[in-house]
């Protein structure tokens, strides 16, 4: 009831930035996807001259990339245009120019939105985390499956190839007839754009164009996902105390970016706005934020700062707090030592038997 009361007191206060703003919608689709083409271009031409200018405007598409990606995010949440068509139909398109099937996405992120800092309900949408004891009690590959996805070469470098080229190529089992169809319009359509592409300007150019556009997007789009629940004191609580206001206001970080950036990221460092309200567009995010001073209680993150996430690894449940590896080092020592105590000698690898799933 009390978490009800709450959640009832901050949505009254953000309800007047729930409206979408039909004319802010279509004028960012244009100052997003027209810069987005030109730079594309431009990029394209610079071939000729060095592909040392081709870079730095490869970077700079990048960021309309992602640009691109929060139109597509906000009409998954059906808060970009009024109307449901418009919104599936201009997150399909986008959803091809970021490599996003957007029926499968959008189904993934609602229960992301319903499940954050749940972990009774992991697993889908959002990032693999394991408590330290899930760690500790974890088998050997189970452990070292971990340690290789929670790498950052692994997550920011192979990351974006496997998600956007490879896992989002293919409908999860158990999808609906109209996201399966999606996702294959979705597929179908980035060939056939990729396709046109290279037949226009040749095969070679499209990569040196595309690849930095792709990996740097790629990157930044997981970094940013990353970040903003992966902070030193987030908030994670099992389903029986956990709560969706905590998840939002605690749960999610404030990404304090500088101006450009902040404009080039669609105010998505706003994010715990965003999960308190997915229905607020994201050009309302900073003004509900500023508007409402529980909301400015946030953890607040900055470049600098939120660089320490990249040592953050396990969850410790006792003291609600995220931490390094080499910080349960001692207590994987002493579950060796009591599981080979236990086994007695001869009994071959102490990490052998521990099999606790997540």
């Amino acid at each position: 009831m009390k978490d009800q009361a709450r959640l009832s007191h901050l949505k009254k206060n953000v309800a007047a930035f729930e409206q979408t703003n039909t004319r802010s919608s279509i004028w960012q689709l244009i100052n997003t996807l027209g810069p987005l083409l030109l730079l594309w271009y431009a990029a394209y031409l610079s071939l000729s001259i060095s592909y040392w200018l081709t870079l730095p405007i490869s970077i700079v598409a990048a960021g309309f990339i992602i640009r691109t990606f929060i139109i597509f995010h906000d009409c998954g949440h059906q808060s970009f245009f009024k109307s449901k068509r418009a919104n599936d139909i201009v997150g399909t398109i986008t959803g091809v120019i970021t490599l996003c099937p957007y029926q499968q996405w959008k189904n993934t992120h609602a229960i992301h939105h319903a499940t954050s800092s749940n972990l009774d309900k992991r697993g889908t949408g959002d990032m693999w985390v394991l408590t330290i004891e899930e760690y500790v009690a974890a088998g050997f590959w189970q452990r070292l499956a971990y340690r290789f996805y929670r790498n950052p070469l692994v997550m920011f470098v192979l990351g974006p190839i496997y998600i956007f080229l490879i896992s989002y190529r293919f409908n999860r089992k158990g999808a609906k007839r109209k996201e399966k169809i999606n996702t294959h319009v979705t597929n179908i359509s980035i060939v056939v754009l990729y396709a046109l592409l290279c037949w226009a300007i040749g095969w070679e150019a499209f990569v040196l164009v595309q690849a930095p556009v792709f990996f740097v997007s790629g990157m930044l789009g997981i970094w940013l996902f990353y970040v903003q629940h992966q902070f030193e004191e987030s908030y994670f609580e099992h389903d029986e105390e956990w709560s969706y206001v905590n998840a939002a206001v605690e749960g999610s970080s404030y990404y304090k970016l500088p101006a450009v950036l902040q404009w080039i990221t669609g105010n998505i460092g706003f994010h715990h706005v965003h999960h308190l309200s997915p229905k607020v567009p994201n050009y309302y995010l900073e003004e509900a934020h500023n508007a409402t001073p529980p909301l400015q209680k946030a953890t607040t993150i900055t470049i600098g700062t939120s660089l320490k996430s990249l040592r953050f690894r396990l969850w410790d449940e006792q003291r609600k707090t995220f931490v390094s590896f080499g910080e349960v080092r001692h207590l994987l020592r002493k579950s060796s030592a009591a599981t080979e105590q236990a086994a007695g000698p001869g009994s071959g690898s102490p990490l052998r038997g521990n099999n606790v799933t997540r």
